[in-house]
C-alpha cells in the first residue's frame, strides 16, 4: 500500500510540475482551423530541421563543389577514406540535433518542428533491394525520429514528419531531394512510387498512437512538369489511402507542385483530416501574395499551413509572420542551423581548415592531408552542437517579437 501511495505522489508531482508532457490530444482539421482535442485553435509556430537528415550543399557552403548530399559524401570519402567518413557522419548526426536543441526551441516559443526526412535513412533505394519489389527497412532513420519524438513529447512540441527526399526524387531541383539524374525520378518509376507509399504506411503504423506527432507532410516541394498535376494527385491519394488503413488520427498535409504553390488538380480535399501547405520565399509580405491560398481555404473549408519560409532578412521575417498569424495560418521557419549564416536560427562556426578543403575541391588549392581533413570534419561535427552554435537573437525577435 505504501508503495502505491508513493507512486501516486510521484506521478502527481511530475504531472503538475510539468516534467511529463500532458498532451492536448491529436491535432486535427476542423473546418478552416487546426485544433487540438479540446477543439481549441492551434497556431503552429515551428522550425524546420534542415541540414540534419538531409544536407543541402548551400547550408554548408558547398554549392560550388557539390550538387547533392550524395556528392558531398562521395567527396569526403575520397578525401579521408570511407571509415573516417562514416565516423564523421555518425558524430555529425548525433550532434546536429540533440535534446538541448529541442529544450531551447521550447524556451524560445516554438510549439512545433518540421522534420525533413531523407528516405534512404528509412529504406533502401529500389535498385539496391536484394529482392526486387520488396522493401528493406533501415533502422537509422526510425531511431533518430524516435529520439527526436521523445524530446518533443517532453517539451510538448508537435513533430510533423516531412518526406523531403523521396525515392528517385520528386523534382528537378537536385539539392532539395538529393537527386541522381542518371536514375529514374519518382514520377518515372512505379517502383519508386510504390516504395514511397510503403514508407508512409510504415511510418503511420509506427506513430499512429503518438499524440505529439502533429501530422504527415507527404512530399516536399514537388517541382516537375506533371500534366494537370494528375500524377501528383494520384500518388497523394494512394498514400492517403494506405495511411488511413492503419492511422485515422493524424492530419495529412498536402503541398502543391512548383515548390508547394500550384494546387491545380489537387482540390477538392479527398480526406476529412487534411490541410494544404504552401511555402513562401522572396516575394512581398502582402495579403495579395497569399490570397489564392485564402480563397482555397474559404472555398473548401480546409486549414492552411505555411510549411516553409525564411532565407531573408529580419524585417521580412517579422512582416511575414505577422501576415500569417493575422490570417490564422501556422508557420514553420527554414532553417535551424547553417554555417556562417545570420538568417538561420543558429550559426555553425566554420572550422579553420574548412575553406582549404573547399578550395581543393574547387580546383583552387592544394590537397589537404588525410589527417588535416579528418580533423577539420571532426571539428565541424563538434561545431554543430547546440552549445557550440551562436544563437541569432535578432531572428528570434523577428519571429516572436521578443528575444
Amino acid at each position: 500500500m505504501k508503495n502505491h501511495i508513493i507512486a501516486f505522489a510521484v506521478t502527481f508531482y511530475l504531472i503538475f510540475s510539468g516534467d511529463i508532457a500532458v498532451s492536448q490530444g491529436f491535432l486535427k482539421a476542423d473546418g478552416k482551423q487546426i485544433v487540438n482535442e479540446k477543439g481549441e485553435n492551434v497556431l503552429l509556430r515551428g522550425i524546420g530541421l534542415g541540414g540534419w537528415m538531409l544536407q543541402e550543399p548551400y547550408m554548408f557552403q558547398l554549392s560550388e563543389v557539390a550538387g547533392t548530399q550524395t556528392e558531398i559524401k562521395s567527396k569526403i570519402s575520397e578525401l579521408i577514406g570511407q571509415k573516417n567518413c562514416d565516423e564523421f557522419y555518425t558524430l555529425f548526426m548525433n550532434n546536429m540535433i540533440s535534446e538541448k536543441d529541442i529544450d531551447a526551441l521550447k524556451k524560445w516559443g516554438f510549439n512545433s518542428i518540421r522534420l525533413p526526412m531523407h528516405y534512404n535513412l528509412f529504406t533502401l533505394p529500389v535498385d539496391k533491394e536484394p529482392v526486387k519489389d520488396q522493401n528493406s527497412w533501415v533502422e537509422t532513420g526510425f531511431k533518430l525520429t524516435d529520439n527526436l519524438l521523445s524530446w518533443c513529447r517532453k517539451n510538448k512540441i508537435y513533430l510533423i514528419l516531412d518526406l523531403h527526399a523521396t525515392p528517385g526524387g520528386q523534382g528537378n531541383d537536385r539539392p532539395i531531394a538529393d537527386i541522381d539524374t542518371l536514375k529514374p525520378r519518382l514520377w518515372e518509376s512505379e517502383a519508386n512510387q510504390k516504395k514511397t507509399i510503403a514508407l508512409w504506411k510504415k511510418l503511420a503504423e509506427r506513430y499512429k498512437d503518438e499524440e505529439w506527432i502533429g501530422g504527415y507532410d507527404l512530399i516536399n516541394e514537388t517541382n516537375y512538369k506533371l500534366d494537370g498535376n494528375e500524377p501528383l494527385k494520384k500518388l497523394f491519394s494512394e498514400i492517403t489511402q494506405e495511411i488511413r488503413i492503419v492511422d485515422k488520427k493524424h492530419i495529412i498535409f498536402i503541398e502543391g507542385n512548383q515548390f508547394a504553390n500550384d494546387y491545380t488538380g489537387l482540390t477538392p480535399p479527398w480526406d476529412n483530416n487534411m490541410a494544404y501547405s504552401f511555402h513562401k520565399y522572396w516575394n512581398p509580405t502582402t495579403v495579395e501574395t497569399i490570397q489564392k491560398y485564402l480563397d482555397l481555404r474559404e472555398k473548401y473549408n480546409v486549414p492552411l499551413w505555411m510549411g516553409e519560409s525564411g532565407e531573408n532578412n529580419n524585417e521580412w521575417f517579422k512582416a511575414a509572420v505577422n501576415l500569417f498569424e493575422s490570417n490564422n495560418i501556422g508557420w514553420s521557419w527554414w532553417t535551424i542551423k547553417k554555417i556562417d549564416s545570420e538568417s538561420s536560427l543558429m550559426t555553425i562556426s566554420k572550422p579553420a581548415g574548412y575553406q582549404k578543403i573547399i578550395d581543393y575541391w574547387a580546383g583552387k588549392g592544394p590537397k589537404p592531408s588525410v589527417q588535416e581533413a579528418r580533423a577539420t570534419f571532426m571539428e565541424l561535427a563538434e561545431n554543430v552542437k547546440y552549445e557550440n552554435c551562436k544563437i541569432n537573437n535578432d531572428v528570434l525577435e523577428a519571429l516572436f517579437g521578443k528575444k
